[in-house]
């Protein structure tokens, strides 16, 4: 596959590595880096998987990192739907609000 300037592409670099965090963190996520993935539009003329390159980013942002994907989709989400907040009538909460 071709990837070239202006495609859509995710990107990941590492901002601190585990030395370089702050001390006052748990123990487990001091032990790991902090990793950034970030999706912008591809500025180098030419990439493959892996190559280091420069995107920028919808708000006009440069950043540099390596080339993980292509067309990156939106994965996030709000979780699992919460049992007992489906059980609340948005009825019940406006006629609340209504009578104060």
């Amino acid at each position: 596959m071709k990837i070239k300037k202006g495609d859509w592409v995710q990107i990941h670099y590492i901002v601190l590595n585990p030395e370089e965090r702050a001390s006052h963190l748990p123990e487990d996520t001091k032990k790991v880096p902090f990793e950034v993935r970030i999706k912008g539009f591809l500025e180098d003329e030419k990439a493959e998987i892996g190559d280091i390159v420069t995107i920028k980013t919808p708000i006009g942002r440069i950043v540099k990192g390596k080339l993980e994907k292509v067309n990156p989709k939106y994965e996030h989400n709000f979780g699992e739907p919460i049992p007992e907040l489906l059980k609340i009538n948005k009825d019940d909460l406006l006629a609340g609000e209504r009578n104060g």
